[in-house]
């Protein structure tokens, strides 16, 4: 069997399985290519269209051979097949992420470490950091950073990707996810830039101290009620704290608004995920006029708000 017509085959178990997608791909032959790859220990940027020959590795050319051209005409051993059968079974049988087996996913072609302790990385914000969306909104560059919620700490690592003189604060209120964050962070080496901090919401005082902020980013629990009812198998195989907003989805959302004004810099703003959760957005606070940032999931999922923008519309006061 050639390695496409192994991916085929487990996309079409995965298809007939009825597994749910969404956590780094959105399509069975997607995942199906990432899982197989993986498990043969090929890049994940293995073309996987191409011709079938594999090429001769006694040629007189001083160049090697192109490791992905082998992969892609090399047949797949009967041990490797079943390697990759175990591996797709698993998929299918726990409803697991594909990335909580592998221990991997990728944001904004960034490689972070994964597991049940923290949701697989995801957030749309990722997109404006690295786009420079949020450049016209920030004087020079973002010096001190929240990364609220940080989870794994995919947003903390990216911002300080984008604004190398920053320093940034990845806070979330599990101490469990934090360890997640923590590999992240020596990973991509930057134990000198990125501090983790237990919080939940903004009540550790360590917050204040930390701060003003020039940018906080959150990408908070956000699914309303009913939604969470009704969620796939695979999403309710992460922690049900990174998810569940309450009844409309904006309880965590509420508190930040009212507290968020006194970690703001002067010209500070929040960058503020909230999914497919708008109406209740706006329903909630009908005042607010946000500034919507477009994405390759729209322009209604990640709001900017400037620290003047809070306090022109009272949010301190009227939310108490």
């Amino acid at each position: 069997m050639r390695l496409r017509e192994l991916v085929e085959s487990c996309a079409a178990q995965l298809i007939e399985a009825k597994v749910s997608f969404g956590h780094g791909t959105d399509n069975a032959m997607d995942e199906a290519a990432w899982l197989v790859l993986w498990c043969l220990g090929l890049p994940l940027d293995t073309p996987l269209d191409g011709g079938n020959e594999v090429p001769d590795e006694t040629y007189d050319s001083p160049e090697p051979a192109d490791p992905n051209s082998i992969a892609l005409g090399r047949t797949v051993t009967p041990k490797e097949q079943a390697k990759v059968s175990n591996l797709i079974n698993q998929r299918i049988a726990l409803r697991k992420p594909a990335a909580y087996l592998t221990n991997e996913a990728w944001l904004q072609g960034v490689s972070f470490y994964v597991d049940e302790r923290s949701i697989v990385p995801r957030s749309l914000i990722a997109e404006t950091l690295v786009q420079g969306d949020l450049d016209y909104w920030l004087n020079e560059s973002a010096q001190k950073i929240l990364d609220l919620c940080t989870g794994n700490g995919s947003l903390s690592v990216i911002a300080a990707m984008v604004y190398p003189e920053s320093h940034v604060i990845g806070s979330d209120i599990s101490a469990a996810a934090l360890e997640v964050a923590s590999i992240n962070v020596l990973r991509h080496d930057l134990s000198d830039r990125i501090k983790l901090i237990v919080s939940d919401g903004l009540g550790a005082t360590e917050l204040l101290a930390e701060g003003p902020f020039e940018l906080i980013l959150c990408n908070p629990p956000y699914v309303n009620s009913q939604s969470m009812a009704q969620l796939p198998a695979e999403y309710r195989a992460e922690p049900e704290l990174a998810l569940a907003g309450g009844a409309d989805g904006m309880d965590f959302v509420r508190t930040l608004l009212r507290d968020v004004v006194t970690h703001l810099a002067p010209g500070g703003i929040l960058v503020l995920e909230i999914g497919h959760e708008r109406q209740y957005f706006e329903a909630a606070f009908p005042a607010l006029s946000p500034v919507w940032l477009e994405t390759s999931a729209g322009e209604d999922q990640v709001l900017l708000l400037s620290r003047e923008a809070l306090l022109s519309f009272g949010l301190s006061a009227s939310l108490q």
